[in-house]
């Protein structure tokens, strides 16, 4: 293996891998539960190890002594869309992350969550996590990220976890904002909008003239797709677009009124490349998109923990 070796748990569709990947790490396993993202990631990484079924019950103890053990564990606990119930929701995945760390004693760890987690109710857990981690030999910190700051056309704040073995800790620092603002919602989707031959398209892009709202996946228990509630679809509509649903297609010539993004659209709101596949019927893909973590963002992290990594390896940093 050339590149740095890691673990993704709780995979979905791919973003955080992909992103993760082209900071060079070579994924050894992940791990998700969904049946249709796991088609996604096989369809588009083959050579990916895919590991189908509950985190719950994979053991890491084969991986022990990893450079990376990675994931987007379960937003629904901490989320202000649901009830916050926190450590008492039974879709609480940060203790089997934890597991996982112990199994596998990886020399990187990165985790990342919505916002809410970082709300004063939460503090006690987070703090609660990070001395966990303290008395496994890593130390680390939370981070609010925001995926504008990366190039990614949409406002979407996630709180990032990453700790490093002790050893490591004066080698990672955190990735700064570009210094280029994103593309608007207009010009990132413009060729798409316009590519039924739709004669409002040139005045549709003047007005998505700022980056999207944070697009949201939901989850099996609601219904088909839409960009969020009332609130959320109010800052769609300023943008020319109609949040009622998910397209099948580009709006016609003759189009008239808001147009609804396609799951295509959402995807490259998110930061996945046009070639990124995603298994499944409309609704099923576009969970898979709006529950991901964008590939660029994901880069950004992940290189300065392979900078981390490479600066240690070069200093000979010694890991119990």
């Amino acid at each position: 293996m050339s590149g740095w070796s890691s673990i993704e748990i709780c995979a979905g569709a791919g973003g955080q891998a992909l992103g993760l990947e082209q900071a060079g790490f070579e994924h050894v396993r992940l791990v998700e539960i969904d049946a249709d993202a796991c088609q996604t990631l096989r369809i588009n990484r083959p050579v990916w190890t895919v590991a189908g079924g509950d985190v719950r019950q994979f053991d890491a103890t084969a991986f022990r002594g990893l450079d990376l053990l990675a994931g987007g564990v379960p937003c629904p606990p901490f989320s202000v869309a649901g009830r916050q119930l926190g450590p008492d929701d039974e879709r609480d995945l940060f203790p089997e992350a934890l597991r996982l760390v112990e199994e596998s004693r990886p020399r990187a760890v990165l985790l990342e969550n919505v916002r809410g987690i970082l709300d004063a109710r939460f503090a006690d857990y987070r703090a609660g996590i990070l001395d966990t981690l303290r008395k496994l030999g890593y130390a680390g910190g939370w981070k609010l990220l925001n995926a504008s700051d990366y190039g990614v056309p949409q406002l979407r704040p996630r709180a990032i976890l990453v700790a490093v073995r002790s050893e490591l800790s004066e080698c990672f620092a955190w990735p700064e904002r570009f210094p280029c603002p994103p593309p608007t919602v207009g010009e990132c989707l413009y060729d798409l909008m316009a590519g039924r031959g739709w004669r409002d398209a040139d005045v549709w892009r003047e007005q998505a003239a700022s980056v999207a709202p944070t697009l949201v996946g939901g989850s099996k228990k609601h219904g088909g797709p839409d960009l969020g509630p009332t609130r959320a679809k109010r800052q769609w509509a300023a943008l020319g677009v109609d949040g009622n649903g998910i397209a099948d297609e580009a709006p016609s010539p003759e189009f008239t009124g808001m147009p609804r993004l396609t799951t295509r659209m959402a995807a490259r709101l998110q930061g996945f490349p046009d070639s990124w596949l995603f298994y499944g019927r409309k609704t099923a893909a576009y969970r898979q998109i709006g529950n991901a973590f964008p590939p660029p963002m994901a880069a950004a992290v992940g290189m300065r923990i392979a900078e981390c990594l490479r600066a240690a390896a070069g200093k000979k940093v010694r890991i119990a």
